[in-house]
């Protein structure tokens, strides 16, 4: 039995990478997983509605890295040593190849999480790597010999020779406080990834009506975002919505998620180009209501609602509308201002802004400046990236880059 013991803190994406590169890379190693759930790689199973969006077709390091709110610099030294491309092959590799759809995401070609569930298992276990559920780990300390001494739920102590931590992220502060102390101050974690709620929104009844383009920013902020929006029961989601909450996680949060959203719905549009094509519309289309005829093929529910709130009576006529509530209408369609009153986790992908700092860390390695021996991996860092694959490549690319390095 090997006397050099890798201990890997979390069954998540990156805990499993970093342990199966650890274990390829050094085969005389004892590779252990400890996970306090009962399962592993949850978050795998359920991301992609099921699908698992393994990664994003983007293999120009220095285009990926902008799809990271926070983490850019350094994740772009670290995918130096594996990036997109080095994924798709990676699971290629074991008979688990990806396909990608028209918007960049790359899922397995079974089009199920299973599938990289399967393979991630398949693999530890061919390499020996022990996997032990219900296992979590309440404190850890180094001992005088450098070894590394973790103090498990079970009332279990384990002596490991390298600890690799990969819990993945934790909503609060407190919650990192058995780690030893990291040499930066820890990022104070807030939640990235979530849907607005507009409790007061006069669009609630159209909850699944959809724009695929749409321009939507904070009132009196620089973040913007463009692209899909989806009116839901609560309020708004959809691509476009989950950049902007992660772009201004932060800001977001220390305004306890009460904000003015603002929705161009016809984003290629501005107020004066927008009232001329209306004025032209209305000219060609006088004998039309204005309810049931719209120049920017929105859905026509949508449509009306704006029609509506603009105080537009349903027999209303282009040729004989007023001015006032065209006014309005434009209004609604280039500057529409909805009071967020909350948020909701998107799709139970919990995803955080905030964790441990990279400053504190080797920048190549991912190993602690202050504790050798000690490595960090995935969402506990201070790495966050926008929906589309980028937090799982780079839960793989951090997990590899530790697992490489974890027994020199």
């Amino acid at each position: 039995m090997s006397s050099f013991t890798i201990a890997v803190v979390g069954g998540g994406a990156a805990g499993f990478f970093g342990a199966i590169t650890a274990a390829e890379t050094f085969p005389e190693a004892t590779v252990i997983i400890l996970e306090k759930n009962r399962t592993v790689l949850n978050k795998v199973r359920i991301s992609g509605g099921g699908r698992c969006n393994v990664t994003h077709a983007c293999f120009d390091n220095r285009q990926l890295v902008k799809h990271y709110p926070r983490g850019e610099k350094p994740l772009r030294a670290l995918l130096t040593q594996f990036d997109a491309t080095a994924t798709v092959n990676w699971f290629e590799r074991r008979g688990s190849p990806l396909k990608t759809e028209a918007d960049g995401r790359m899922f397995p070609v079974t089009n199920t999480s299973d599938t990289i569930v399967d393979c991630l298992l398949t693999t530890a276990r061919r390499l020996g790597i022990q996997v032990r559920t219900s296992c979590g780990v309440a404190t850890i300390r180094q001992t005088e010999t450098r070894a590394w001494s973790l103090d498990l739920l079970t009332n279990e102590t384990l002596i490991a020779d390298r600890v690799l931590i990969a819990t993945g992220g934790y909503p609060q502060p407190a919650s990192y406080e058995w780690l030893p102390r990291q040499a930066e101050e820890l990022l104070s974690p807030v939640p990235s990834l979530f849907t607005f709620n507009v409790p007061d929104s006069y669009l609630l009844p159209l909850a699944g009506v959809s724009v695929p383009d749409a321009g939507v920013s904070i009132v009196g902020a620089k973040q913007e975002q463009r692209g899909p929006v989806l009116v839901t029961h609560w309020g708004f989601s959809g691509p476009a919505i989950l950049r902007l909450s992660a772009w201004a996680a932060r800001d977001l949060a220390n305004a306890d998620y009460r904000f003015a959203l603002r929705i161009n719905w016809v984003p290629d549009l501005n107020d004066n180009t927008l009232r001329s094509k209306l004025q032209e519309f209305r000219q060609q289309n006088g004998k039309k209501l204005v309810v049931s005829q719209n120049p920017f093929g929105l859905p026509t529910r949508l449509w009306q609602a704006f029609a509506a709130e603009s105080g537009i009576p349903e027999a209303q006529r282009w040729a004989d509308l007023p001015a006032k509530p065209l006014n309005r209408l434009a209004e609604r369609l280039t500057n529409s201002q909805f009071h967020v009153a909350g948020k909701t986790t998107f799709k139970e992908e919990f995803v955080t802004c905030g964790g441990i700092s990279l400053n504190g860390l080797n920048g190549q390695t991912l190993e602690s400046n202050v504790w050798p021996g000690l490595f960090f991996a995935g969402e506990v860092l201070d790495i966050d990236g926008i929906t589309g694959g980028f937090n799982f490549q780079s839960a793989w690319t951090t997990g590899y880059v530790a697992g490489l390095h974890i027994g020199r």
